[in-house]
């Protein structure tokens, strides 16, 4: 018997929790554990939510100890808690970004402090420990046996899904009154929304793109840092105050609405573990241009136009090309519908 822990929370893997808890008739203990370890990135040891939370993550503990069976932990950062309990679990990883932060290998998210520091390495610890780990993409499975020396027995590849009730295109989508770019995710530095920023200034200087915005939709990243100070500074240095709109966190229902009134989706993330909201895109027959790292093309499956995340020309001109075409989007459209047809829930569950 396996019982699932189920994560709070509305972010993506608070939703893989949620959408695979849907699917699985098994046991499922529902927890705020990761939402617990989400705002506490960046606290000191001292701090008082940081002191108050040793409790409440000790007893977590304890409750892992007394299920029964192996315990499916959703995302690696309740490696933290697995490592402890004398007891078999499996563990998914969606990402080793924060192991690259932690050494130091490049900044995709926020350098940890002390603190954070010796809750990633027991993330680590519990991630090597689990009996079995899922990993959401080939790209993450090779990441966990380059990095941590995990043989490839150990860990099978298991998709993400995309929620097909929700994510279809819509006739009346929830458009705006102008034609408009869409950037669905966080600002942290992974995700590269300066060079889309850049890219879309230049685009700007060509009179026949002229009336489009750029729509951000999704919150800045959590507290750890402040993320959006860097683009706000950007777009303002760059004279697109008025052509950029941020509208922060999005209900999943609404989200189709943005894709489908979308001329494109654009994702030049340096990072990604898996990339959901290529899938989303897809889904609602948005033409996608994604970067040609990590897990992107693997998702994407050729069906969206890959771009160098450094070559700022290279994107500028795959812009160009998306939005003066017509015939070309519709193109992308349908091959876009047919490879996330591939995903869903039901999928991952089985």
């Amino acid at each position: 018997m396996i019982t699932m822990i189920v994560t709070s929370g509305a972010g993506s893997v608070d939703l893989y929790a949620q959408e695979l808890a849907r699917e699985l008739d098994v046991p499922k203990v529902y927890s705020g554990s990761y939402q617990r370890i989400a705002k506490l990135f960046n606290s000191s040891w001292f701090s008082k939510s940081a002191l108050m939370t040793i409790w409440e993550d000790w007893r977590f503990v304890r409750m892992l100890n007394r299920l029964d069976g192996m315990v499916h932990l959703p995302n690696q950062h309740l490696g933290r808690y697995g490592y402890f309990p004398k007891k078999p679990y499996l563990i998914t990883v969606h990402d080793l970004m924060r192991y690259f932060d932690l050494k130091g290998y490049g900044t995709y998210i926020h350098r940890p402090n002390l603190r954070d520091r010796f809750y990633l390495n027991l993330d680590y610890k519990g991630i090597i420990k689990a009996a079995r780990i899922i990993a959401v993409s080939e790209f993450t499975k090779r990441a966990l046996m380059d990095n941590l020396g995990i043989p490839d027995e150990r860990i099978s590849v298991v998709y993400e899904g995309v929620d097909h009730k929700v994510f279809s295109p819509l006739p009346r989508s929830r458009s705006f009154e102008y034609p408009y770019i869409l950037f669905v995710g966080s600002e942290q530095p992974r995700k590269n929304l300066s060079m889309l920023l850049r890219a879309f200034g230049k685009l700007k200087e060509k009179r026949q793109f002229g009336d489009f915005k750029l729509v951000k939709v999704g919150k800045a990243g959590g507290r750890e840092a402040a993320f959006r100070r860097q683009p706000m500074g950007l777009i303002d240095a760059l004279g697109l105050t008025r052509d950029v709109l941020f509208t922060d966190y999005v209900p999943k229902e609404d989200l189709p609405g943005y894709y489908s009134g979308a001329a494109c989706s654009v994702l030049p993330s340096l990072y990604e573990g898996f990339g959901l909201p290529v899938l989303e895109a897809m889904a609602c027959g948005c033409p996608v241009i994604i970067s040609n790292r990590t897990s992107l093309p693997e998702i994407a499956g050729g069906a969206a136009i890959e771009v160098d995340p450094y070559d700022l020309d290279g994107l500028v001109g795959a812009l160009r090309e998306v939005l003066a075409d017509g015939e070309l989007r519709n193109e992308m459209g349908r091959k876009g519908l047919s490879q996330a047809s591939k995903f869903s829930w039901r999928k991952t569950a089985v």
